[in-house]
């Protein structure tokens, strides 16, 4: 004997045991939620890129082609400066889509497995239909 516990054959344990098969599925591997985690990352990762592309060019146009940048448009009013002011209304029109799209896309989605969970088995936790904050 040389202390180590014996080998073996199914050493180390396997994931998946008579305890695992009896477990009720995980949100996770529901293919409505991962429909839902694709659509919302192709989302933000398309309006992050052009929100952070519009900025980035605008930065890059102020530093290497301030020429450009100072042309006057009205008045006192350049082109970098209503480039500037663009990038507020773009960031608004981003937040708006985003809320548009989680709204539509989104949140009846998550209703649907939300009520889906609440119908599963007794031994699942009940999931809080919708949350309510205080206010002031």
């Amino acid at each position: 004997m040389n202390g180590f516990p014996p080998q073996h054959a199914d050493w180390p344990p396997s994931l998946t045991t008579a305890a695992d098969s009896t477990r009720p599925p995980s949100i996770h591997e529901h293919p409505e939620f991962q429909s839902m985690r694709r659509a919302f990352r192709t989302f933000g990762a398309t309006v992050v890129t052009l929100v952070v592309g519009g900025f980035l060019l605008y930065v890059l146009l102020s530093s290497f082609a301030s020429g450009v940048m100072n042309q006057p448009l009205v008045g006192h009013l350049t082109l970098g400066l209503a480039f500037g002011l663009v990038q507020f209304a773009v960031m608004a029109l981003a937040v708006w889509r985003y809320t548009v799209h989680m709204r539509r896309r989104m949140d009846p989605v998550a209703r649907r497995l939300r009520a889906e969970l609440n119908r599963t088995g007794p031994g699942r936790p009940r999931v809080p239909q919708e949350r309510r904050f205080r206010t002031w």
